[in-house]
């Protein structure tokens, strides 16, 4: 007899397993949503229509009728093995700004508006109160880049990702008029390097960072005053979110049209491998590392993991979180102009006859 018959042939009847017993709480899920809500409509612009709850968000681009190209600009990331620390030391309400950090300086570089914002967020065991932490710092980030946060997914991973683990993804699109798109065919000789200045590591370089800054130190170790970091925690510092440059470079790109000939978002690769990107292939950047003081924390970094300067380069920002290439005759301009906008420019080279590559004058 088979072993899923009884006698007489009939089926076994399987006892009841819910989906909550499996792991799974929708109704906690639910409540989840419910908390985030006021979170996410303090980010909203008049262009958002509707409301969270539907299967997808809606966005009006009739603003972009004005515009003689509109082009729509999309960028998608994460916010990488920084997590890993926050959920160490406890402390989850950041992260977010981080990963929308990542995606709207993104679409930044070549000028464009980030719009609007949707968000993935994994997790072991979802509670309404972890999602809403999360998901405050996500909109938080939103506000800071003025994009509205219209949408996204928490979804519970039982069995695939321990209770307390989660990951956080997320997706931008903005908009630009084509003719006043910024890049590496707009670049010329003789253009100055603007760079503005990052909080730390911003969200880069953090499988080494933890390696030799965070293991075998216990949460109270990495909590407790630094001196050689002025009295910050190292928790404190390498936990300082990625700075949102989308306002400061709008409005400079607004008040000074034509000023600012490309950008380049300085993400994993350093220096080295980012500004190249802003580059066509007849130029090179010559950069000066006198020129600014790399932050304490990445000092650390560097000398803890033992990089040379070569090596350092091409794996954090070094202090630089956003390199502006400037026409010379406006560099004066464009560096007030940022000044007013509560950021701390610094010329930290220039453009010169090349291949493309990035240069370091020693």
């Amino acid at each position: 007899m088979s072993e899923n018959m009884q006698a007489g042939g009939a089926a076994a009847q399987p006892e009841m397993l819910t989906y909550a017993q499996a792991g799974v709480d929708t109704a906690e899920g639910a409540r989840a949503v419910s908390a985030i809500k006021d979170a996410v409509h303090s980010t909203y612009r008049p262009e958002v229509i509707g409301d969270i709850g539907g299967f997808g968000g809606l966005f009006s681009i009739a603003g972009a009728k004005g515009m003689e190209d509109p082009i729509l600009v999309s960028g998608t990331d994460g916010v990488g093995t920084k997590l890993k620390l926050a959920q160490l030391l406890g402390k989850h309400d950041t992260v977010g700004i981080d990963l929308v950090a990542m995606c709207v300086n993104d679409i930044l570089a070549c000028g464009a508006e980030p719009l609007f914002f949707l968000d993935y967020l994994a997790i072991g065991k979802l509670t309404a109160e972890v999602a809403n932490v999360l998901v405050s710092g996500v909109a938080d980030g939103c506000r800071q880049a003025g994009c509205a946060l219209i949408g996204g997914e928490m979804a519970e991973h039982p069995g695939v990702m321990d209770p307390d683990d989660y990951d956080l993804s997320g997706f931008a699109v903005g908009v630009v008029d084509r003719p006043k798109m910024i890049g590496p065919d707009n670049v010329r000789e003789g253009d100055v390097l603007v760079a503005l200045r990052s909080s730390g590591f911003h969200s880069n370089g953090y499988s080494l960072v933890r390696r030799v800054l965070v293991e075998g130190r216990t949460a109270e170790e990495l909590a407790a005053p630094c001196e050689e970091l002025g009295g910050r925690s190292l928790g404190e510092a390498l936990l300082a979110p990625t700075r949102i440059y989308v306002k400061p470079v709008l409005g400079c790109l607004s008040a000074l049209p034509g000023a600012v000939h490309a950008l380049a978002h300085i993400t994993g690769g350093g220096i080295t491998e980012n500004l190249d990107r802003a580059l066509p292939s007849v130029l090179d950047a010559v950069v000066d590392p006198a020129a600014w003081e790399v932050p304490a924390v990445i000092q650390m970094g560097c000398q803890a993991a033992g990089l040379s300067a070569e090596e350092a380069r091409k794996t954090f920002n070094m202090g630089l979180g956003m390199i502006l290439l400037v026409d010379a005759a406006q560099a004066d301009a464009v560096m007030e102009n940022l000044r007013a906008a509560g950021e701390d420019p610094v010329v930290v080279g220039a453009v010169v006859p090349g291949e493309g590559k990035v240069r370091y004058a020693e």
